[in-house]
């Protein structure tokens, strides 16, 4: 989770606003360390405004003014999180993109030395609203993120652009078929997902590659291909 802060005002700032950096940008990114050390060493319900005080370096009264309690400091730490300069895999290929996506889930939850607390994070999401509705708002960020990903697969030719689906139209609609690249990427990380957090199962790069070809005997059957209003935003359920 790279640093890139923002301003805090005198409360926690909501998910997905960007800031500028400078003073108050490094004290949030040593908040979010502390709170990343603090999920990954006692959990959520462990994490308490003194811990994250005590190894941050910020007092606790500033802690409270700007970030009101733990499930604030949490939300917010996946929201910083969020504000970094991710773009998805561009490897000349669908297959070779997806190949990378799975694995770089591979190597995020089996990597010791980063595993801990992006599993914590999760774990959080699954006690605290506050966090759900943070980890939910990084991943829609992430996916969207994912969509150039499926556009090149259409100017390539690899994923079918399939014709205007007039036959289905409502009067005066302007219909058109799109895939939904959301659906597309989840399909990728959901078994690996599945594996990590439900059945505790492990992942490898053969889990990873299963992932892959699923998904894109999926897709070349169509079965991410909706139809929606032409002036849709990208991304927006049909």
């Amino acid at each position: 989770m790279p640093d890139n802060g923002r301003e805090s005002g005198g409360s926690a700032p909501s998910p997905g606003t960007r800031r500028p950096g400078g003073r108050t940008a490094r004290t949030r990114a040593a908040v979010r360390d502390a709170v990343l050390a603090g999920l990954t060493e006692h959990g959520y319900p462990g994490l308490t405004v003194e811990y994250v005080a005590a190894h941050s370096g910020v007092h606790k009264t500033t802690l409270y003014r700007r970030w009101k309690d733990v499930e604030g400091l949490v939300a917010d730490a996946l929201d910083l999180a969020g504000e970094d300069s991710w773009v998805p895999p561009d490897t000349g290929s669908l297959e070779g993109d997806l190949r990378a996506l799975a694995q770089e889930v591979v190597d995020s939850f089996t990597d010791p030395a980063v595993a801990a607390s992006g599993s914590a994070m999760i774990a959080a999401a699954f006690q605290s609203e506050r966090a759900a509705d943070a980890l939910r708002a990084y991943y829609t960020e992430r996916f969207a993120r994912c969509e150039a990903l499926v556009e090149r697969a259409v100017r390539r030719g690899e994923l079918a652009a399939a014709p205007d689906a007039t036959a289905d139209a409502a009067p005066g609609a302007a219909p058109h078929r799109g895939i939904d690249a959301g659906a597309l990427v989840r399909s990728v990380s959901a078994p690996l997902f599945f594996r990590l957090f439900i059945t505790r199962e492990p992942v490898d790069d053969t889990v990873a590659e299963q992932a892959v070809a699923a998904t894109l005997a999926a897709a070349h059957a169509g079965a991410f291909t909706v139809v929606g209003r032409a002036d849709a935003s990208p991304g927006a359920a049909p």
